[in-house]
């Protein structure tokens, strides 16, 4: 898939594993399985893939909306496109790191 970031703190915690935004710091423990699942994304080629990988539980959760699970208490949510004219290429959007339990 081609993974594109909505937000600049999730392209920050992919690349440097840290971002200057003071509301998205996490753990490096929580950092290193959020580049762990974005490199998943990337690497299957369609959305069916993702159902192989259990440690993920893959749900849709809204309109056009997905999540994976990152650790037991965060949530990676993001949206996919397919490409017009391509079967096989899907745009994955990164939207949100949330935490599943908090209210």
């Amino acid at each position: 898939m081609d993974v594109q970031f909505l937000k600049d703190y999730l392209s920050d915690l992919y690349y440097t594993g840290k971002t200057n935004d003071k509301q998205h710091r996490y753990q490096p423990e929580v950092v290193r399985k959020y580049v762990r699942v974005v490199g998943i994304l990337d690497a299957v080629s369609r959305m069916e893939d993702l159902f192989r990988f259990n440690s993920l539980n893959f749900e849709a959760i809204g309109n056009e909306e997905y999540s994976v699970r990152i650790d037991y208490h965060y949530r990676l949510i993001f949206q996919m496109d397919a490409k017009p004219g391509e079967t096989v290429l899907t745009i994955c959007k990164l939207e949100d790191i949330t935490n599943h339990y908090k209210a």
